[in-house]
């Protein structure tokens, strides 16, 4: 019976052995509940003293009814024969019930250099230094297994906070070493939702035309008038308008570019010449269209002025023309 609950283990040279399982507080030690450290027989401390066991004492945790395993720290050695006392965060993660066998098994684990933890709520992060907070608590555990729930205290709020990694191994020791402390994003953490922009509204450009455009006429064209003859005579119809004249000094003579009415246009592709006019005579260029018709249409209904009987030509020269007059009166 007492080798099944505290027995010791003979062979070699480690401890392995079997308790019950008790809270701590079964023995008034409440402050140990925020340790991994657990309470053994004295019994405990004689066979461990005659092995070689490596310190600190360290050793693996193990409830073998549900294969599940931590590690763990001694701090006294006043539990009662066959039982072992717990924090009761330890008995948690182990699915460990009051009374229940558990084994102990003396281990040797390496120092950590590398942890990562994961806090359950946002509170943790919201603290004014959770590191600082962390190192001070870190200080009661002597190992960290991974896959470990471990509970924190600050202000009289509990915090719980999950192993999920560590380095060089699953489980490490954390007594007098320098390690490097990092934090998942907690259980409850929801990542806010980014609004993306909405997108401007494309504007349709109108649909290109396929038509020529309109050449917009221009608002004022010169010697676009109708020609006048200065003998009163109605000037022939003119099948375009008049080039404007080179030569603005003499003004009896037209343009050499503008073809005379009722001429075609000569053989090589030149303007013939315009017609000779009579001296004392000068064509204006002048007025409009309208007015042209309105003139010549006068000068067709009115009648033609009757000629005046030839006089007869009279003598250039006629020597004493003048009446007489008498000296005497």
């Amino acid at each position: 019976m007492f080798g099944m609950f505290g027995g010791f283990g003979l062979g070699g040279g480690s401890f392995d052995s079997n308790y019950r399982a008790y809270p701590v507080s079964f023995i008034d030690k409440g402050d140990a509940e925020h340790a991994d450290k657990v309470f053994l027989p004295p019994s405990a401390l004689d066979r461990l003293a005659s092995l070689n066991i490596e310190y600190p004492m360290l050793f693996k945790v193990e409830n073998r009814k549900t294969g599940r395993s931590t590690h763990c720290g001694v701090l006294e050695f006043i539990a009662d024969e066959g039982h072992v006392y717990l924090p009761y965060w330890m008995m948690q993660n182990l699915a460990l019930e009051e009374g229940e066998i558990v084994n102990l098994k003396s281990a040797s684990l390496p120092k950590g250099t590398y942890v990562k933890l994961q806090p359950h709520t946002t509170d943790f992060i919201d603290i004014t230094n959770p590191k600082a907070v962390l190192e001070t608590t870190l200080r009661n555990f002597s190992c960290l297994t991974v896959g470990d729930q471990i509970t924190i205290n600050y202000n009289n709020r509990q915090y719980f906070i999950d192993i999920v990694e560590a380095k060089p191994q699953a489980a490490i020791s954390v007594i007098e070493t320098d390690c490097e402390v990092d934090f998942a994003p907690p259980l409850d953490y929801v990542e806010p939702t980014r609004s993306e922009p909405t997108p401007a509204p494309v504007q349709e450009q109108p649909a290109e035309s396929t038509s020529e455009p309109e050449v917009a006429e221009p608002s004022f064209v010169p010697f676009r008038g109708a020609a006048q003859r200065l003998d009163g005579k109605a000037p022939s119809p003119s099948t375009g308008p008049p080039a404007p004249s080179t030569s603005a000094a003499s003004g009896s003579r037209s343009s050499s570019g503008a073809a005379a009415p009722g001429r075609p246009p000569s053989s090589n592709g030149a303007a013939p010449a315009a017609p000779k006019q009579k001296a004392g005579k000068v064509i204006s260029a002048g007025g409009n269209r309208l007015a042209a018709k309105q003139a010549a249409a006068k000068e067709q209904k009115a009648p033609a002025p009757p000629k005046e009987p030839a006089k007869p030509d009279a003598p250039k020269f006629s020597a004493f023309q003048g009446k007489g007059h008498s000296l005497k009166g």
